[in-house]
């Protein structure tokens, strides 16, 4: 078929893939046996397609395109291959909005538990690749620890052969394998194991099979939602209401089923160069699934004891519509607030997203008990140009949020009035950017509207650093024993963990405690406590019971 033939079937499929009804099925359908037919040259073209495929198959109009869909998507690790064999231009490919494609492979400095787990679940398709890696010298400061005499070169000598060196090491062993293998013997902490290996920046180039590309990586269904009619809009979505809907039906996985979920969620994470820390992290032991409906699954995630953040309740979700990985949520949250981080691959963003992220939202609430959800600045175009370009800011507010600075929200109500009274007004990139400056918030308690408006997580910490700084010398560690002594004491508690001295550095922060009542100490030691139990849910219902400490911990993460 000639190329202008090509582009115009590639071009109908785009203009009907979200269009739907038995006549558009059935044009879809031929288009799809014509493309079948093709041989494409073009890497271009081919991209192009596989994005369109992918989102009709999230998205599909019956069984029978979906089963076309399939075979297509099958199809593709032979034509990538077929295109590389004939000097084919694949650069296209390497982008990371569209990496992953089956039949290719994405090379970074990926994380070290990362690198562990794909050399323990994915071997034989890791290795590292020399090509890219820049500052030998980082290898120097390392590698001695397992190479005998290796400072003798290192240390005095230029151009040191150490891929030599490491041959010689490793023997029939392979590089990455025998790498790895030294870091987990060390006699440090999986935290300076980490922090050892993730400075020598290796690049390691993951070859992933079909089941973990983005073309191919599926979540087990057992039934798919086939869409006969048209998709909901941004416009058909009442926030509200979907927040108001009764608490959703939670199913808790086997440890088996969690690690599997989680592996899923890494493998869609790393062929797209994104790495979350849920994912990375996560404890297969608590994992749960919903439905949102309509063909979603979400899998909840979050951390064990030893991983959690000294203040805030972490919860990641992957998102999957009929089986495909289409996004992730994150939520953070202290008390009543989440600090909510969304996204969806740019692949499906012409699908159902706001009435996703309502239905996420909604869980989130029944699951945590927040009532307020803050958006970051980036989320809404803060440097972040594609932001911009969608709208992101314009997405939030039409479903509720404001901005939590008030020079930002008065410019915002005069938008407002202008696309209300001008036919065809569109905001300018320059206005957006200036109405991304600041974060943005949805309260459903309106009792409590502005409370959290200047709140800043790292305010908190940036008051720590300064306590240590004019108290103990900048002493982390004198300040860390002196702070669990003295709340301790106050508190009639003993404890050694990190999570109480974590807790310990911010209380010294609030000297209102001493004058509490017996009943806010002891629940203050019940929340402590209950940041190690097996459910972060449960230490923020206790948190939101607790008043007084709200109080305190909004003063300081505000600046005041």
């Amino acid at each position: 078929m000639p190329p202008a033939t090509l582009d115009r079937s590639i071009e109908q499929l785009d203009d009907l893939k979200n269009q739907f009804g038995s006549p558009s099925a059935r044009k879809i359908a031929t288009l799809l046996t014509r493309v079948a037919r093709l041989q494409i040259n073009d890497a271009e073209a081919l991209l192009r397609l596989h994005e369109i495929l992918l989102f009709i198959r999230a998205y599909p109009h019956s069984l029978k395109i979906a089963k076309q869909v399939d075979r297509l998507l099958r199809a593709f690790p032979s034509q990538i291959a077929r295109l590389r064999a004939s000097d084919s231009d694949l650069s296209a490919l390497d982008h990371p909005e569209v990496s992953g494609i089956a039949g290719t492979a994405v090379m970074d400095t990926f994380a070290y538990q990362i690198v562990c787990w794909l050399e323990e679940h994915r071997p034989g398709q890791v290795d590292f690749y020399w090509e890219w890696f820049e500052d030998e010298n980082r290898l120097a400061e390392t590698w001695p620890r397992f190479m005998p005499l290796l400072e003798e070169d290192a240390f005095v000598e230029a151009n040191v052969p150490y891929r030599d060196w490491l041959r010689n090491a490793r023997g029939n062993r392979p590089e990455l394998s025998w790498l790895l293998n030294r870091f987990r013997q060390l006699p440090v902490s999986e935290t300076n194991k980490a922090e050892l290996y993730n400075a020598q920046k290796l690049y390691v180039r993951w070859r992933f099979t079909y089941r973990d590309s983005r073309t191919g990586l599926r979540f087990p269904v057992q039934t798919i939602f086939y869409h006969d009619a048209p998709l909901i809009q941004r416009r058909d979505v009442r926030l509200q209401e979907e927040l108001s809907r009764p608490a959703p039906v939670l199913q808790k996985l086997s440890a088996k089923e969690g690690q599997a979920a989680i592996d899923m969620a890494r493998a869609a994470s790393t062929v797209r160069y994104r790495e979350l820390y849920g994912f990375t992290n996560g404890d297969p032991r608590t994992v749960c699934k919903t439905s949102l409906g309509r063909g979603v699954e979400l899998l909840i995630i979050t951390l064990p004891p030893e991983k959690r953040l000294p203040l805030r309740a972490y919860h990641s979700a992957m998102i999957y519509k009929n089986g495909v990985p289409v996004g992730y949520f994150e939520g953070l949250s202290l008390f009543e607030r989440m600090e909510s981080g969304f996204n969806l691959y740019y692949t499906f963003r012409d699908g159902e997203t706001a009435w996703l992220y309502a239905r996420i939202l909604s869980v989130m609430r029944h699951l945590t008990g927040v009532v307020s959800f803050s958006l970051d600045p980036y989320q809404v175009g803060f440097e972040n140009e594609e932001g911009i370009e969608s709208g992101a800011f314009w997405f939030y507010r039409k479903l509720g949020f404001r901005s939590t600075r008030r020079s930002i929200q008065k410019l915002t109500e005069r938008e407002e009035m202008k696309i209300a009274s001008r036919k065809g007004y569109r905001t300018t990139a320059a206005t957006l950017r200036r109405l991304a400056e600041a974060p943005m918030i949805l309260e459903l308690d309106q009792t409590r509207k502005g409370d959290w408006d200047r709140f800043q997580i790292r305010n908190v910490g940036f008051a720590v650093q300064r306590m240590m700084a004019k108290k103990f010398g900048g002493d982390a560690t004198r300040m860390r024993a002196s702070a669990v002594r003295s709340t301790g004491e106050l508190l009639g508690f003993d404890s050694q963990t990190k999570t109480f001295e974590d807790f310990a550095v911010v209380l010294a922060l609030l000297p209102e405690i001493k004058k509490w009542s017996k009943e806010d100490k002891d629940l203050l030691v019940r929340i402590i406590r209950a940041k190690e139990t097996a459910n972060e849910g449960r230490y923020l219902r206790f948190m939101q019971m607790h008043q007084r400490f709200r109080a305190g911990m909004i003063r300081l993460g505000s600046g005041n």
